[in-house]
C-alpha cells in the first residue's frame, strides 16, 4: 500500500496547477463556462424555448434567463423521471439525487447528467484529496482505507430506466473499480437501505480495517464512531484506528460537533477538511491549513450568480455576477449547471471572505432562519453564539433546533431552543444568558428586538435527554444519508414534534 500511497499522492498534486489557473483568471473561466453550457444545451427543449442560439453576452443571458426554484423545474423533472430525454440537458439523464431539504418534508429529485457526475461531483472528490495531499505532503491516507458513510438508492418504480437515491450512494455506485481497493465498507454494505441495520454492519466491518480517513456528515459519523468504540471496548477511536488522520466533512456546520470530535479523536495530528457539496453540485473545498474558508471551485461546469440575501425573496431581485460581489456580504447563491439546472436558486446563503481568490463560507439557508419578529437570525449567528456559550460554560452540544415562541396578549415573544448536550453546563441559566448576549453581539436586529425585552424576552432553553434527536429523526424516517436536523425554523412545527415525541415517551 505504500507504493499506491506515493503514486496517488503524486497524481493528486498535479491538479493543483489547474486550480491555480482558475484562481488567477476567475472571470474568464466563469464566462467560458456560461457560453459552453448554453452552446451544449441549445438544441434541448428548454434551449429551443429560450432561443439559446441567440444568447451571446452575459447581458442577454441576464435579461432573458428566468430565475427558477424547485417548484418551477419540477414538471420537467417529473417527465425526465418517466424516461423523457433532451428536456433541459442533451445527454441522457437516468439518475436523480434525492434531497429531503431542511425546511420541508417534500423530497427533491435533482437530475444528474454524465457531465455533472464526472466533471463536477467526481472532480470535486478528487480535488479535495489533491488539496489535502498538497497541504500535507507527508500524508499516508492511501496506505489504509477511507470510510465513506453515505445513503442508499433504489429504482424509480414509475420507470425501470431511471433511479434515485442519496447523492453519496449514487457516487459510490459509479466510482471506478480501483477506488474499491482504498475504501470501506464493501459496496453491498455501504448501499444498504435500512439505516440502523447498515450502521451495525458498517461498525462490525470497518472496526477490523486500518481506516486512515473518514468522509460524511458529522452528526451521522459521530454515531457510527460511538458504536465502534462501544463494540471494541475502547475509550476513543484512535485505539481502533491508530493511523486515522483526516475527516472530510460537509452537509452541516462542523461547529457544534467540534468538541465531540476532539474528545473522540484526541490527537493534534488529526485534520479536518470542510467541503461544500450538495445534490445540485460541488461548490467549495477548504484549501488552506488552519482556515475554515472554502475555495469556490470555478471549473466544475457551474456558472455562479448571486442575490443579496436581504432581497432573495423579491420577485425580480438584482442578479450579481462574480465580479460584482463584496467581502462580508451575505448572498443567496444561484447556479446554472451541466446537469440542466438553469438559473436555479439552491436556497443556500454564502459570504465571501476573499475575492482574490474567491473564498467563501456558508452562512445558512434562505428559508432556514428565525425572523418572526424582524430579528433575522440566521444559522451563522446561531452557530457562533452557541460556540461562545459552550466555551464559557464548558458545555458540549450534540444536537439542537430552535424556533419562535409567539406573542400573546399578556406576553411578548421569545426564541425556544431544544438542545441535546453531550456535556451539560453546570448552570443552564448562565448558559442562556451567555447565548443571548452572544446573539446580541452578532446580530444587531436581534439586539434591537431584545432591547428592554420590548419585543423579545430572554430565550427559553430546554435540555433534552440523550438520544432525543436520533429518535425524532428515526420517527420521521430521516435517519442517515444526507438527512439533517433542522436548526432554525420560522414556525413551531419542529419544536412541537420533538416536544410531543418526548411527552409520548417514543424511543
Amino acid at each position: 500500500m505504500s507504493i499506491i500511497n506515493s503514486i496517488l499522492s503524486w497524481v493528486m498534486q498535479k491538479r493543483i496547477h489547474q486550480m491555480e489557473l482558475f484562481m488567477k483568471f476567475p472571470h474568464e473561466v466563469q464566462d467560458e463556462w456560461r457560453r459552453k453550457l448554453i452552446t451544449q444545451a441549445q438544441d434541448t427543449e428548454f434551449g429551443r424555448k429560450m432561443d439559446f442560439r441567440s444568447i451571446g453576452s452575459y447581458e442577454s443571458f441576464n435579461e432573458r434567463m428566468p430565475l427558477q426554484d424547485y417548484e418551477a423545474i419540477k414538471p420537467s423533472i417529473e417527465r425526465m423521471m418517466m424516461g423523457e430525454q433532451n428536456i433541459v440537458w442533451p445527454s441522457e439523464i437516468r439518475w436523480f439525487a434525492k434531497s429531503s431539504g431542511t425546511t420541508s418534508d417534500k423530497s427533491k429529485f435533482i437530475p444528474l447528467s454524465k457531465e455533472s457526475m464526472e466533471d463536477c461531483h467526481f472532480k470535486g472528490g478528487k480535488d479535495m484529496l489533491s488539496i489535502y495531499c498538497n497541504n500535507y505532503p507527508e500524508t499516508r491516507i492511501f496506505a489504509g482505507k477511507g470510510l465513506t458513510l453515505g445513503g442508499s438508492h433504489q429504482l424509480n418504480q414509475q420507470s425501470g430506466n431511471t433511479s434515485f437515491g442519496d447523492l453519496s450512494a449514487i457516487i459510490m455506485e459509479h466510482l471506478p473499480m480501483w477506488v474499491e481497493y482504498i475504501r470501506t465498507p464493501d459496496l453491498n454494505i455501504a448501499l444498504m437501505g435500512e439505516w440502523e441495520a447498515k450502521l451495525e454492519r458498517i461498525a462490525h466491518h470497518t472496526s477490523e480495517e486500518d481506516v486512515t480517513n473518514l468522509s460524511g456528515v458529522p452528526s451521522w459519523m459521530m454515531i457510527l464512531l460511538q458504536r465502534i468504540v462501544e463494540l471494541k471496548g475502547a475509550s476513543n477511536i484512535l485505539e481502533v484506528w491508530p493511523n486515522l488522520e483526516l475527516f472530510l466533512h460537509g452537509g452541516v456546520s462542523f461547529t457544534p460537533y467540534r468538541d465531540q470530535y476532539k474528545k473522540m479523536i484526541p490527537s493534534d495530528q488529526m485534520n479536518y477538511l470542510e467541503i461544500y457539496n450538495a445534490s445540485e453540485g460541488f461548490f467549495g473545498i477548504q484549501d488552506q491549513r488552519n482556515s475554515e474558508e472554502m475555495l469556490l471551485m470555478l471549473d466544475y461546469g457551474i456558472f455562479y450568480e448571486f442575490i443579496p440575501a436581504d432581497r432573495a425573496e423579491e420577485e425580480n431581485p438584482p442578479m450579481l455576477w462574480l465580479d460584482q460581489v463584496q467581502v462580508g456580504v451575505n448572498y443567496a447563491m444561484v447556479i446554472t449547471t451541466n446537469g440542466g439546472l438553469w438559473r436555479y436558486k439552491i436556497g443556500d446563503v454564502i459570504t465571501f471572505t476573499s475575492i482574490s481568490p474567491y473564498r467563501i463560507r456558508i452562512a445558512g439557508r434562505t428559508k432556514h432562519y428565525i425572523n418572526t419578529f424582524g430579528e433575522e437570525l440566521i444559522i451563522d449567528n446561531a452557530e457562533k453564539a452557541l460556540a461562545i456559550a459552550c466555551e464559557k460554560t464548558q458545555a458540549i452540544i450534540r444536537e439542537y433546533t430552535a424556533g419562535p415562541i409567539f406573542m400573546e396578549i399578556d406576553s411578548n415573544g421569545a426564541h425556544e431552543w431544544l438542545i441535546e448536550f453531550e456535556k451539560e453546563p453546570e448552570n443552564l441559566g448562565y448558559f442562556t444568558e451567555v447565548l443571548d448576549n452572544a446573539l446580541k453581539s452578532l446580530n444587531s436586529d436581534y439586539e434591537a428586538k431584545r432591547y428592554k425585552n420590548i419585543t423579545l424576552r430572554l430565550p427559553r432553553i430546554q435540555s433534552m435527554e440523550q438520544g432525543t434527536f436520533y429518535n425524532w429523526m428515526r420517527h420521521r424516517g430521516k435517519l442517515g444519508g444526507q438527512n439533517k436536523v433542522p436548526r432554525l425554523s420560522n414556525d413551531r412545527r419542529f419544536l412541537n414534534e420533538l416536544i410531543e415525541l418526548v411527552g409520548a415517551g417514543v424511543n
